[in-house]
């Protein structure tokens, strides 16, 4: 029997810090507010209907996970004080007593149930992939089972977010997506698309009240736009700051610009199968590995780095960073594939296509930094090797929807994908895994890639308790898929914010602008 036991201390229950701004709500004389300048929208404020950045910084105010994971991506306790592994796939969670829903009722092991039952049947449900049962042992203890050993279950519980039974039940999910309910340290006030959402704080929320009482998130998708808001005071914090606005923000004292590394790789995904959707020839050339491997050498990371990003950049190694589990110390794509026209020219000739083929490029034009700019300098570099492409490019709002996975409408995507778990496999399983061959892998496998033996490799390490093994079983699939190139990474953004000087924030790892955690100076 393994037993591995996690108790909440009151010094580590939040051991992050971060961003986010808010708005004073009307007839409070002395309370904080803050406006931030998000890039969009949230696309919806139901955490099982779908993911993406905005929506999420939305979902982590208003409800609350089991397992909380901090700044710094470590993981400590949420809505489960505790949890033990009582045997190799027996997972048990202690839940804290006397927490509320912002309705009032109080939160039970029952809710857990709930929530991980709808999780199974939603487009999330690859966050339960590796759950096989769970019920309520009493009201506030909750037994959960993996059909195998299982090391980072509490990675995966830090995704999934409490929902209240009877209320979803009662309002119906459209409902509960337009006006959420959750245990989470803000409430919502309300939500005008495209417009705001105004946040108050929940003051009887279980960790203590947030020090700013209220939090309006504003959609502003153009950068140079957020810029101006912030320094004409309409907002107090910009998320994504614009890359050529840096040091004229600096140059001013009454604003600072913080940055963090980002966890998020800006990344090809190319289709794999043998017929593809907007390439009008018999065959994909993309399944031919020479073409795959002259599309990378084509690409110049470090032009797109320089004249698109500002030096704001960093190149992508290999598809998860340095510090996740399936990262491989001493590989490089850039070394394995270093920018080269001249061969990238040769190895399209060696396939059997010199003159080259025409195919579309699904892009968003609002959600990355830059990605309209960026996916303009891959059409201009890999039209030198004659691969012409027809830049689809449409907002994230349309965008997520028209490449979810199984639309296959799309032969080439670039999108981005981050792994806030610090945990590879979490990557690997959903985007790299065969589709439709295991329950809750392969949904975000948008280039329809297989390979029998990064499914088996997934299976390993899905399959052990010990860290270490998941580890290597991760690294070895990591040798593949750069040998495979199945997805091109280009680039990992720099996590760029800007803010009045009286805004005390601390940018976290994960991007997340989490308002619990800021305060506004007097």
């Amino acid at each position: 029997m393994m037993n591995l036991r996690m108790i909440a201390t009151k010094g580590t229950l939040f051991a992050g810090a971060l961003l986010l701004s808010s708005t004073a709500l009307s007839g409070l004389v002395d309370a904080k507010s803050l406006t931030v300048g998000l890039t969009s929208d949230a696309v919806n404020l139901d955490p099982q209907a779908g993911e993406e950045l905005s929506s999420n910084i939305l979902f982590y105010h208003i409800y609350d996970p089991l397992v909380r994971r901090n700044a710094d991506l470590s993981f400590g306790p949420g809505l489960a004080e505790s949890w033990e592994l009582t045997d190799d796939t027996t997972w048990v969670f202690k839940l804290r007593k006397g927490v509320k829903f912002h309705n009032g009722q109080e939160f039970k092991a029952s809710d857990v149930v709930f929530t991980l039952d709808r999780l199974k049947k939603s487009l999330m449900a690859n966050l339960g992939a590796n759950i096989s049962s769970f019920n309520a042992i009493d009201e506030y203890t909750v037994e959960i089972k993996t059909p195998r050993p299982y090391a980072v279950l509490p990675n995966d519980l830090a995704a999934v977010l409490i929902l209240n039974e009877k209320y979803v039940k009662e309002a119906g999910d459209e409902t509960a997506d337009l006006k959420p309910i959750g245990t989470g340290p803000y409430k919502l006030v309300e939500w005008v698309k495209e417009d705001h959402i105004a946040l108050e704080s929940n003051k009887d929320y279980y960790a203590g009240p947030a020090k700013l009482d209220s939090v309006t998130f504003r959609p502003i998708t153009n950068g140079a736009t957020r810029t101006a808001a912030l320094l004409t005071g309409e907002v107090d914090v910009i998320q994504d700051l614009n890359v050529r606005d840096v040091d004229r923000v600096k140059a001013d004292d009454r604003y600072k610009v913080l940055s963090q590394p980002s966890l998020l790789n800006v990344v090809l995904s190319i289709d794999q199968r043998e017929k593809s959707p907007t390439i009008d020839l018999d065959e994909n050339p993309m399944v031919d590995h020479r073409v795959r491997e002259a599309m990378v050498r084509a690409i110049d990371v470090g032009a797109i780095n320089k004249i698109i990003m500002n030096g704001l950049s960093t190149q992508s190694e290999q598809y998860v960073p340095a510090s996740h589990t399936g990262y491989l110390d001493g590989a490089s794509f850039r070394d394995m594939y270093p920018f080269d026209v001249e061969k990238a020219t040769a190895l399209m000739a060696e396939a059997g296509y010199a003159d080259g083929f025409t195919v579309t490029l699904d892009a968003t034009n609002n959600r990355y930094v830059n990605d309209q700019q960026i996916v303009q300098a891959l059409a201009s570099m890999l039209g030198k090797i004659k691969i012409n492409l027809k830049l689809n490019l449409m907002p994230k709002s349309n965008f997520f929807g028209y490449i979810r996975v199984p639309s296959d409408k799309s032969s080439l995507i670039m999108s981005g994908w981050d792994v806030p778990s610090g945990d590879g496999g979490s990557m690997y399983s959903v985007m790299f895994y065969t589709r439709d061959k295991k329950e809750g892998y392969g949904q975000v496998n948008r280039g329809s890639y297989s390979n029998p033996e990064v499914d088996a490799l997934i299976d390993k390490a899905d399959a052990t308790a010990k860290l270490d093994e998941r580890d290597k079983y991760l690294q070895d699939v990591t040798k593949i898929l750069m040998a495979d190139i199945p997805m091109i990474p280009i680039h990992y953004e720099q996590d760029l914010y800007a803010a009045k000087t009286n805004v005390d924030i601390t940018p976290r790892a994960d991007k997340f602008l989490w308002a619990y955690d800021i305060d506004v100076k007097e």
